[in-house]
């Protein structure tokens, strides 16, 4: 994998739009703001018997975060809701430079170049930030 910020495979992911919309009727939903960077992410997800059924997310961003936002609507749906939170805490060993730490979601690993860049962690992070928002308001219903 390239080492480049912004090597192919995150400029194809992004592209890709996986996941974008919103649903109609929403088990939960999340909105967050990255206020460095303008960064906006909405999530809807529908969670059944404890797995993502649905997510989408509408995101306006920057192509790291329209990346990792594509990520997340591609692998989250058939996963449990609690996977949610073992991305992230894996998205975050990995911006922090430990190896392996994106084992239970390999696609993560796409991000390992940004981990020099701290000021570009809270655009990779904002879309599962917002998940798992979702997921904990889908939690407190």
């Amino acid at each position: 994998m390239s080492q480049d910020l912004y090597h192919q495979a995150i400029k194809e992911l992004a592209q890709t739009a996986s996941g974008v919309g919103r649903l109609t009727s929403p088990t939960a939903s999340a909105r967050l703001d990255n206020a460095l960077c303008g960064d906006r992410v909405t999530v809807d997800l529908n969670i059944e018997q404890g797995r993502i059924t649905a997510l989408t997310e509408e995101t306006k961003g920057c192509l790291l975060c329209r990346a990792a936002a594509a990520l997340l609507a591609r692998q989250a749906p058939g996963r449990a809701a609690a996977d949610i939170a073992t991305a992230l805490t894996a998205l975050q060993a990995l911006l922090r430079g430990e190896a392996g730490a994106a084992a239970s979601w390999p696609d993560l690993s796409l991000f390992t170049p940004v981990s020099p860049h701290k000021s570009r962690h809270g655009c990779v992070l904002l879309p599962f930030q917002a998940a798992q928002r979702a997921v904990e308001a889908a939690d407190a219903r």
